[in-house]
């Protein structure tokens, strides 16, 4: 008999409440597929309450507590983790979970089995990428964490041998899953509202995805594209799509020059529905970060069919392989010469669409789910 009959599975959901970046996207994706996959639905736990719907916005009686205790707290995470683990608890004995998956690192106590996705040890590698706070709660609560987990899921080869490493896991204890690509990211043709929206010509433009923060390295890339040709920038500007982050102050007064003079677009945050037209318009996509430990972006621009350049670190190679152009990412000379061959060989361009696209497909959530599932068979039995 499958071991999953019956079972009651138990999802951390809060991660879906804030805007969706990676581990938020990793959430939504896992929800999605097993409410389709499981019976009885899994239950999710939104910090304040339980439900089996998924919501994608922090009920305004929950921002108002989490807003009071940063502002009124000495140690805010602390007190906000005690708080949901007393909901947590009552909730997962009052909904009979069997099963818990965490899927954002920091599991709260449960005394059956638990699966913990562990996306990366970015904090432990590059401690300066994040707020200080963050540092010391990752550091104070991830060892336990890890102790008391049945099994841990990753996102790549790069962050097991990181993790077994790092916290001397054994290494059957540690799963690697790969992450998946959506359908609705695919080749879009130059119609439409999105790209007018930003004031942006299709394939008239280069592209890059991430948090405005150090260890995405957009320093280098805007570095690299400030070294093109003057009437290149002015007819093929960079366009940075993400919300600010950690370390903003670090970026240049230059970078707001080229802004002034429309070489440079800062979009902010985008929902999810516009990043198929932003990645499809694009003449290439460039993804030069330090360390990631999956890196969605780099994928849903190959499944668009806009060629890639990233960088050679960390699990980017597991993602792009020879689908795309791979760099030294503090090599800005090297990007900005990525980026001329990009924009001058039409034969290297349609090699790498072509290339990505195939290479894209192989990327799915369901075999990301079905995947997940066996790991629960497996601390089950």
């Amino acid at each position: 008999m499958d071991a999953l009959k019956g079972v009651r599975v138990g999802i951390n959901a809060v991660p879906l409440l804030g805007p969706l970046t990676g581990v938020g996207q990793y959430t939504y994706r896992l929800i999605s597929e097993m409410q389709h996959l499981l019976d009885p639905q899994p239950w999710l736990f939104y910090g304040t309450d339980w439900g089996q719907d998924l919501r994608t916005a922090a009920p305004p009686a929950a921002r108002r507590i989490n807003d009071a205790i940063k502002r009124f707290v000495p140690n805010p995470l602390v007190l906000t983790r005690m708080l949901k683990q007393l909901r947590f608890s009552s909730g997962a004995r009052e909904h009979g979970i069997t099963l818990y998956h965490e899927p954002a690192y920091l599991a709260l106590r449960y005394r059956g089995p638990t699966v913990v996705t562990v996306h990366d040890i970015s904090w432990i590698r590059y401690p300066e990428t994040h707020p200080a706070e963050r540092v010391r709660e990752m550091n104070r609560v991830m060892p336990s964490v890890l102790r008391r987990a049945d099994h841990i899921v990753v996102d790549s080869e790069f962050v097991r041998q990181e993790v077994i490493d790092h916290y001397g896991l054994a290494a059957e204890r540690v799963s690697t899953i790969l992450l998946g690509v959506a359908p609705e990211f695919r080749p879009m043709n130059a119609s439409g509202a999105v790209l007018s929206q930003y004031g942006l010509r299709y394939g008239q433009y280069i592209l890059a995805v991430g948090t405005l923060e150090p260890r995405k390295n957009l320093l280098s890339v805007i570095a690299a594209f400030s070294r093109l040709p003057d009437g290149v920038r002015w007819q093929m500007p960079l366009v940075i799509v993400g919300m600010d982050g950690w370390g903003m102050e670090k970026f240049s007064t230059g970078l707001q020059q080229m802004i002034a003079r429309g070489e440079v677009v800062l979009t902010g945050y985008v929902a999810q529905a516009e990043l198929p037209a932003l990645y499809s318009g694009a003449r290439m996509f460039v993804y030069p970060s330090i360390y990631e430990g999956f890196g969605l972006p780099p994928l849903e621009a190959m499944a668009c069919g806009t060629p890639v350049i990233a960088s050679n670190r960390a699990s980017l190679p597991e993602v792009v392989g020879d689908a795309g152009l791979l760099v030294e990412p503090l090599d800005d000379d090297a990007i900005r010469r990525h980026m001329q061959e990009l924009l001058e060989n039409d034969e290297l361009h349609a090699r790498l669409a072509q290339a990505g696209r195939e290479r894209a497909a192989s990327f799915t959530w369901r075999r990301f789910a079905l995947q997940t599932l066996d790991v629960y068979r497996k601390v089950l039995t």
